[in-house]
Formats: C-alpha cells, structure tokens, sequence
C-alpha cells in the first residue's frame, strides 16, 4: 500500500512537471523575438556599387524605351509634319493632274554652292587695263618702242643705245605695271587654282605679292648695276638692263588678260589657260630676251661659266625660291 501511494505520487509529479515544460515552450514560440539592427554609415565601396546599379538601370531602362517598347503615337513629329506640309499632294482627287500632264514637270533639286571671286579682283585688273591707254596717251613714242621690239630687232638695237627711246617715267610707270599685273595673276593662281591659303588674304595679299615681285626685281637691277660697277662693264650691264625690262613689259601685256580671263572663267578650264599662258611667255623669252641676250653677250666675250652663274644666281634661283615660298604644287 505504501508502494501504491508512492509510484502515484511520482506518477502526478512527472505530469506536472511535463505540463510545465510544454506551456513554457508555447508561451516563447508565441510571442516573436525583435532585433533592432542598428544602421551604419556608408562606405566608398558601398557609394561605388549603389551608383553601378543605378547607371545599369538607367541604360537598361533607356535600351528599353529605344528597341523594345513601341513609341508614342500620340506625339507629333515636327520634321515629318514639315515633309508632308511641303511636299504632300492637296489637288483636286489628283484630276487637275491630267490638265498638267503636257507640261513639262519642274526639278527640284539641293544644287550646288557656286563659287565666286572677290569683286575687287575685276576693279584692280580694270584700273590696270586703263592704266596703259594713260601710259600711251603721255608717253606714245615709248610705248610704240616697246611694242616693236618684240617685232623689229632693229627696236632692240635701238633700246642699247645711250638715248634710248624709253625714257625714265615711262619705265618707271611700265615696271610698276608689270608688278601689279604680276601681283593679281599670282594672287588669282595661287588662291583660285591651287588653293593655297595663308595668314593673310584679299587685298592685303595682293598688295603683299606686288611689293615684294616689285622688291625683288627692283633688287636684281641695282645688283646688275653694282657687278657693272664692280667689272667696269657698265655698258654691257645697261645694255641688258634694257632688253631685260622690253622681255618683262611685253610679258606683262600677256599677264593682263590672263588675269582678266582668271576672273571670269570656271576652275576647270584654269589648266588650259595656264598651258597658254606658259606657252606664250616661253615664245616671248625664246624670241626677244635670248635673241637680245645672244647679241649682247657676242659684243664681249668672257668666260661661259660666268653666264652660267649668273643665271643660275639671278634668273632661275628667285623664281625657285618664289615658288617656294607661295607654296605653289605643280600638278
């Protein structure tokens, strides 16, 4: 009996104990546990990778609107509007087309950007071209000399003497003319035709070339001046002077309307002019400097190679150099 009592009693104690343990276990599940995570500050690593996801959604979302969704019908497009409004037919159920059809139809076109030259080009070759009546208007015997002595040889021979027929204003009016005339044709070939562009341009380019050609063949006549002095050949140096300046003058009479032609003709037909040009101003040296040269250098003799230097130093090398320095390219 005491036995009996005892195994219940243990019996009872464990179930209270087991109860226990279960209303406990359920109380903690029911009721959720709750962490506050405290915040901390933000890394450069963390700025860097939050602003790549933000660039990557923006071009993500760009690619979207561009190749997969489907644009707005609703919004207007103001080039086609302006397409339709100039071009689009508003006749009468296209009938009036009939009406028209023996009409020959207009073409429309863009066209082309045609070039065109300065208009002071065709002012400074017209007061050039005016320029020579002055000449021969106050020095009408000169300019006849210097008109015949491409023809007469007898003119030439004239031209060596010590009164020569052309007196000191008509040669100084005919050298600058020839400086001029010489200044716009390498104004217009070197600007029209070979396109070579430089600090400065226009007139004040014009103005430039002509000095310095004046410059230079101002130079080599004093420099003729000074060898003549230097040898004693004075005469033999004026004599060429003088032959010298009838070649140039009557080059500049083939210059003139070359440059007047530059103005006014398209760019295409630049070669054939030039080919003129050279042609001409080959038969005018050939004809009177070497005829005038080759009579003069016959009256004294002297060694060859002097004529060769003198012509490589003072003929050929200026015009190099000249060719130069305008950055000419011989196509």
């Amino acid at each position: 009996m005491r036995r009996f009592i005892c195994l219940l009693v243990f019996c009872f104690a464990g179930c209270s104990a087991v109860f226990a343990q279960q209303d406990s276990t359920a109380s903690r599940a029911d009721t959720p546990r709750r962490y506050v995570r405290v915040p901390r500050p933000m890394t450069v690593l963390d700025s860097v990778a939050h602003a790549l996801a933000l660039e990557e959604k923006f071009v993500s979302d760009s690619l979207s609107m561009v190749y997969i969704l489907k644009p707005d019908s609703t919004r207007t497009s103001l080039f086609v509007d302006s397409i339709l409004k100039s071009n689009a037919y508003t006749g009468n159920h296209y009938l009036d087309i009939a009406a028209h059809a023996n009409t020959k139809p207009s073409i429309k076109g863009y066209g082309h950007l045609r070039p065109s030259r300065d208009p002071w080009v065709i002012a400074i070759i017209v007061v050039l071209i005016l320029f020579i009546p002055v000449l021969n208007i106050y020095s009408s015997k000169d300019m006849n000399n210097v008109f015949l002595s491409f023809y007469n040889k007898r003119s030439v021979a004239q031209a060596g003497k010590e009164d020569s027929p052309i007196n000191a204003w008509t040669f100084i009016g005919l050298f600058l003319l020839f400086g001029f005339t010489f200044g716009i044709f390498l104004y217009l070939l070197t600007t029209g035709y070979y396109k070579v562009y430089y600090p400065i341009s226009g007139f004040q380019l014009f103005g430039t070339l002509s000095l310095v050609i004046i410059g230079l063949f101002a130079v080599k006549f004093l420099m003729l001046k000074f060898l003549g002095f230097v040898f004693d050949i004075n005469k033999l140096v004026g004599d060429y002077i003088k032959a010298l300046s009838l070649t140039y003058f009557n080059i500049t009479f083939v210059f003139l309307p070359v440059a007047l032609c530059f103005s006014l003709i398209a760019d295409k037909f630049f070669p054939y002019l030039l080919a003129i040009t050279l042609l001409l101003t080959i038969v005018i040296f050939v004809w009177q400097y070497l005829r005038s040269s080759v009579s003069i250098i016959a009256n004294f003799q002297f060694h060859k190679f002097y004529l060769f230097t003198y012509l490589c130093a003072l003929e050929i090398c200026p015009i190099l150099i000249l060719v130069k320095a305008l950055n000419i390219g011989f196509k």
